[in-house]
């Protein structure tokens, strides 16, 4: 499908062409109604002179219609059910429309933003629509979640239009200011990701989005130096990813052993083959040892803590847990994930 650009006009412009269009369709009906003279009868009894085909016309489109000139013949009559009705009727539309245009957008934008904020919660708020806010996106919409229950908070633009272009919820403005933190409902989200150009700036974010949740909500941040790291968990940050380090890691790794960015590849991106993924431990799989479960489990979460399987042997699964484990992600000839 191919999109042209949107042709964008002043106020002045677009009213001048509406006056334009108007004195048109008058003008217009002043040529009908002065053709077919004849075929009306003014109260004075004196004739339709040039004058009158301009009063009659502007009072007939204006709907105003006082009555002392009509039509008579059948011809006159034909006209004004032809011609004068609808141009009475395109007439209104020129000179309202823009109005109408406006109030009912601005009525259904209003009754939209008062529908969203009564039903949003439990949603995740991304600041910042750059690459890293776009694959965290990615990330949780892969997930099962609900494309409605994220909001985009972002200062650029382009960014915004993009967003909101691709069906996100949007908030325009700065991150690090705690209105439009509330504009996005912050207190009710389920958690903040803060994928902002700057590590100076994700700090600021992440003490405001503390301050106005008074750490009720999960926050999750990320840096480009490690050394900020702690800086941005002592702000408040439940958990902080080092995009730099993690990115050096893997040109190490790529450089010394290959094959491993290979598998963690396969492990990142969706539909290749294997991916990483959690649930809660079912009741069958109770007490029995993480390698003996049929699921290719790699790591328990224990009460918030990973437990690792490195560990000595005799861990066993314990009610609660939640099992991270390799699946499938490759889709089978149906389409469907096995």
């Amino acid at each position: 499908m191919i999109h042209f650009p949107a042709v964008r006009q002043g106020p002045l412009r677009a009213l001048s062409v509406r006056l334009l269009a108007a004195l048109g369709l008058v003008l217009c009906v002043v040529s009908v109604v002065y053709l077919d003279r004849d075929g009306y009868r003014d109260l004075n009894e004196d004739g339709v002179s040039l004058l009158d085909s301009f009063y009659y016309a502007v009072v007939s489109l204006s709907t105003t219609g006082y009555g002392d000139i009509t039509p008579v013949t059948n011809s006159a009559r034909l006209v004004n059910v032809l011609v004068i009705t609808p141009a009475r009727v395109l007439f209104l539309i020129i000179l309202v429309g823009t109005t109408l245009e406006v109030l009912t957008e601005q009525f259904r934008t209003t009754r939209r933003v008062v529908r969203w904020r009564r039903d949003v919660k439990d949603h995740v708020i991304i600041c910042g629509y750059g690459t890293k806010g776009r694959s965290a996106i990615s990330a949780l919409l892969e997930t099962g979640f609900d494309k409605q229950r994220v909001v985009v908070v972002e200062r650029n633009a382009v960014a915004l239009r993009q967003a909101t272009a691709e069906g996100f919820v949007t908030v325009e403005g700065s991150a690090t200011r705690s209105n439009v933190l509330n504009e996005a409902s912050v207190k009710s989200a389920q958690a903040v990701i803060i994928a902002t150009d700057s590590d100076d700036a994700a700090v600021l974010v992440t003490l405001t989005v503390r301050q106005l949740t008074g750490g009720k909500v999960r926050i999750i941040a990320a840096v480009r130096e490690a050394e900020n790291a702690p800086l941005l968990k002592q702000s408040g940050a439940h958990q902080v990813i080092v995009s730099s380090s993690t990115a050096g890691r893997l040109l190490g790794l790529s450089t010394s052993a290959p094959p491993l960015i290979d598998v963690v590849e396969d492990l990142l991106t969706p539909g290749q083959g294997m991916a990483l993924a959690m649930r809660s431990a079912e009741r069958h799989e109770v007490g029995l040892a993480p390698r003996d479960l049929e699921a290719l489990v790699i790591a328990l979460i224990r009460r918030g803590r990973v437990v690792s399987l490195a560990e000595p042997a005799g861990i066993a699964v314990e009610t609660g847990d939640m099992l991270v484990y390799v699946r499938n992600d490759r889709p089978s000839n149906n389409g469907v994930t096995v």
